[in-house]
């Protein structure tokens, strides 16, 4: 599997991820939370590797308008209704997984 970039086009973190990827001459694929969300799968791995928590934009205006830091809630479900509220951007290669602009891991996970 490839590496996948997930985001929106308005993160700037995202199009500086981006950016760093062409820069480099990587391939990957660029998934637009504006548009579609992450599968259950992809979900389920990203959040193996790094935890749910780190996935959710806590700071963000989604999580404050819809209340989430007093309700119980199942975050993975939250996640996959509302693919907005996820830190971005997610970086994923398999099983392997970053959340924000990380470029000095993602030249380890390319060799060097």
């Amino acid at each position: 599997m490839g590496l996948q970039v997930f985001g929106t086009r308005k993160c700037p973190d995202t199009r500086k991820a981006e950016r760093w990827l062409k820069e480099r001459g990587v391939k990957y694929q660029f998934v637009d939370l504006a548009g579609k969300g992450m599968s259950p799968g992809e979900l389920r791995s990203v959040a193996a590797a790094l935890g749910i928590d780190a996935l959710v934009d806590q700071e963000g205006e989604r999580y404050a308008r819809r209340g989430l830091a007093y309700l119980e809630a199942d975050l993975e479900e939250e996640l996959l209704a509302d693919p907005l509220l996820l830190k971005t951007p997610v970086v994923r290669d398999g099983k392997r997984a970053s959340v924000g602009y990380r470029p000095e891991l993602w030249k380890a996970w390319l060799g060097g």
